[in-house]
């Protein structure tokens, strides 16, 4: 399945991600998406984030 940005061929630098189900991710846990979108605008904590540009894989 394609995601909603483009993934490039290069990862995107100083990003780590470990969610091995994502479109994405690359191993040794590398996003090649070519950006991300965090949400909640309101977010007080780690736990009301969300990465938007996650898709499965």
């Amino acid at each position: 399945m394609q995601g909603r940005v483009e993934k490039k061929n290069q990862h995107l630098s100083g990003v780590k991600c470990v969610v091995n189900s994502c479109y994405y991710y690359e191993s040794g846990d590398r996003c090649h998406a070519g950006m991300i979108e965090i949400q909640s605008p309101s977010a007080k904590n780690t736990q009301d984030t969300d990465c938007a540009t996650f898709v499965t894989k």
